[in-house]
């Protein structure tokens, strides 16, 4: 009995360790929340288009208490294939979405 309990606490610490060393496998970037915001409103704004590509394409310091997250995201609908980027402005401090923008680009 002695052997088999030491061999269960054994691989109850081994899988202790490896789950406390091992990153978390559903981690997002600090942008994802404001790509599933650019991709919902492109949907609503663009219903039978197809999102073939999506890029981060960065954040910017709009004023002292706004920010802006840019994306990039390419479109296909029928045989037409276009770029858009959608700007997604809001209050830095409390994520308020203030404006989203779509600009069709190449």
């Amino acid at each position: 009995m002695k052997s088999k309990g030491k061999a269960i606490l054994v691989a109850l610490l081994l899988g202790l360790s490896l789950a406390w060393t091992s990153p978390v496998a559903d981690a997002q970037p600090p942008y994802a929340k404001w790509g599933k915001i650019a991709m919902q409103q492109t949907m609503k704004t663009y219903p039978k288009a197809k999102v073939v590509d999506y890029l981060h394409v960065g954040r910017k310091t709009k004023t002292p208490t706004t920010s802006e997250e840019t994306f990039k995201l390419l479109l296909q609908e029928n045989n037409r294939m276009w770029a858009l980027l959608v700007h997604i402005e809001f209050e830095t401090k409390s994520e308020k979405v203030l404006k989203i923008s779509f600009e069709e680009t190449r």
